[in-house]
């Protein structure tokens, strides 16, 4: 088993966690004596640094929200001067003002090193060819992987996103062995190879896929590397915290999250209580050594579980189920909390059915409606009414189990269904309220 820094990495739990309260307590001074935002939070909390003593005394500091990087816009919660600013990344403000990010060197350098252990954890390395098919730019996905790899010392690929056939071309003259990508945009590059002429499993060397930036299930992990060959591994970053930042590593037993980096809790939602071993809750994210634009119990509104136990691969550091939502992505259907990830997981259960899926939320009267249009694969497709409605009578039934709300479910013909370059958009919400 390769690391990257072995000695944090494998760092006993004990001197991990002083490590971990060590950075928090030189954060917690530091944003108290130099941002007027935390100090004023953290007055109206009654709490100084000198109350964080322990751990569990992070309770006591005050949460931060998206709508306060919104409401600070674009740089009054930074806290360097802008001279010692030397990159600014942007979220795409699709819902709501934009949000900036600002990084000095450290923080370029600190993200680098989070992401160059991930990748080494995965068992990427010098002999590799990582082709980056994120956005370049404002978005933190592409630079992000781009560092981290380099790091490493493999071979970047730049490629960016769309153009996809090209994309194809360089997997295969390039002997590209690693692709950091969306899940979606993955499987549509299955697609398009296999019109083609081209099998990514037996004609390309690509075997490993960085997929984040959406959420995605185990059964689309399990589909990607039964047809691509590709084993696909999750990433979780995001542009608050820095873009791209961890990973699981070769074993895919969680979210490995650097402690030294890092303080993560897993908090109920609405009570704000800790939730107990092996519940799930919306994790709250601290930033420890963050120069330019920290952050202190940041409500991601992620939702996930926390593992504690030391990894199979001899990482110490906790680490974080597949997340199954977000708080803000989660919908309402009759009372009933549904979650985009969870009809993909029904419905990637039924072999007949392809990878794309949409779901078109109307109100009629007092009632939610929730219909779900899904592609057929193209071997499944046939005129035979009856064989077509025995199978989308099936697959309500399953997603009526799991949901615990019913489902309308349109079965559509191959190739039908929207594709997207970046995150794919699966929910139109038609309700008005």
């Amino acid at each position: 088993m390769a690391y990257w820094n072995p000695r944090i990495e494998t760092m006993p739990i004990a001197e991990l966690k002083a490590l971990q309260l060590k950075n928090l307590k030189a954060l917690v001074r530091r944003l108290y004596d130099h941002s007027p935002f935390y100090r004023q939070r953290m007055e109206q909390k009654g709490v100084t640094p000198d109350d964080i003593r322990s751990l569990e005394d992070a309770a006591k500091l005050p949460f931060m929200y998206k709508k306060d990087l919104r409401d600070y816009y674009p740089d009054k919660l930074f806290v360097v001067p802008k001279r010692d600013i030397v990159r600014y990344h942007a979220s795409s403000g699709t819902t709501g003002k934009a949000t900036i990010v600002g990084y000095t060197r450290n923080d370029i350098e600190t993200w680098s090193e989070s992401l160059a252990r991930s990748l080494t954890s995965i068992g990427l390395g010098a002999d590799d060819v990582v082709q980056v098919a994120n956005t370049y730019g404002l978005f933190t996905g592409g630079l992000g992987f781009h560092y981290a790899a380099e790091k490493i010392g493999a071979a970047v690929v730049p490629a960016s996103t769309g153009n996809t056939e090209r994309q194809i071309q360089l997997i295969q003259d390039l002997g590209v062995t690693a692709m950091a990508a969306t899940p979606s945009y993955m499987m549509y590059v299955g697609e398009v190879a296999e019109k083609m002429g081209v099998s990514i499993k037996n004609d390309t060397k690509l075997r490993v896929g960085l997929l984040g930036a959406e959420p995605w299930s185990d059964r689309m992990r399990d589909r990607i590397q039964e047809w691509l060959g590709v084993k696909g591994i999750n990433c979780y970053g995001a542009s608050e915290l820095s873009g791209p930042l961890f990973s699981e590593c070769a074993d895919q037993q969680g979210i490995h999250f650097w402690s030294d980096l890092t303080m993560l809790e897993i908090l109920h939602p609405e009570t704000h209580e800790p939730v107990g071993p092996g519940e799930k809750g919306e994790m709250v994210i601290t930033m420890l050594t963050k120069e330019a634009f920290p952050l202190i119990r940041y409500r991601i509104g992620d939702i996930s579980v926390i593992h504690e136990e030391r990894c199979s691969c001899g990482r110490t550091h906790p680490r974080i189920s597949r997340i199954t939502g977000r708080v803000d992505d989660m919908l309402i259907i009759r009372g009933i909390n549904v979650f985009p990830s969870q009809v993909e997981y029904s419905l990637l259960t039924n072999p007949e059915l392809g990878n794309e899926f949409q779901i078109v939320i109307d109100r009629k009267g007092a009632l939610d409606d929730m219909l779900v249009r899904v592609e057929l694969k193209p071997d499944a497709f046939t005129d035979n009414i009856n064989q077509l409605n025995a199978l989308r009578e099936r697959v309500e039934s399953k997603l009526k189990n799991l949901l615990n709300v019913g489902v309308e479910i349109e079965l559509v013909e191959p190739g039908s269904l929207p594709r997207f370059e970046g995150k794919a958009k699966r929910v139109l919400d038609r309700r008005v309220y």
